[in-house]
């Protein structure tokens, strides 16, 4: 039985965000929350949330499932598109800003 959620357009860069998801990649998912609760990185927080919303979903596909035999069988992201934005620069110029989205997506498996 595989379960998935997914979480789109969330600030941040893809390869920053990568950098939780590997820790939690392959891992039963209670200590993958574990790790995801002390992990001092942004990221973490929205990581950790869709894998408590791929956990319920989870439970709600197959009512009877054991959570605690569940673990991250996939999780990857994937890079969002760019919100543009101007910032002053000397002498009447102006630089580009491109602010970074994300999304996230993490399969949990029983297998």
């Amino acid at each position: 039985m595989e379960a998935h959620a997914t979480a789109k357009y969330i600030r941040g860069s893809a390869q920053k965000i990568r950098l939780v998801v590997d820790l939690i990649r392959g891992k039963n998912v209670s200590e993958a929350l574990t790790i995801l609760r002390f992990t001092k990185k942004r990221s973490s927080k929205d990581i950790e949330k869709v894998l408590k919303s791929a956990i319920a979903n989870a439970e709600q596909k197959a009512e009877g499932a054991d959570v605690d035999s569940l673990f991250v069988s996939q999780a990857y992201v994937n890079e969002g598109p760019r919100m543009k934005r101007v910032r002053p620069a000397p002498m009447g110029r102006a630089y580009r800003i491109q602010r970074r989205m994300s999304h996230i997506s993490i399969h949990v498996s029983d297998k």
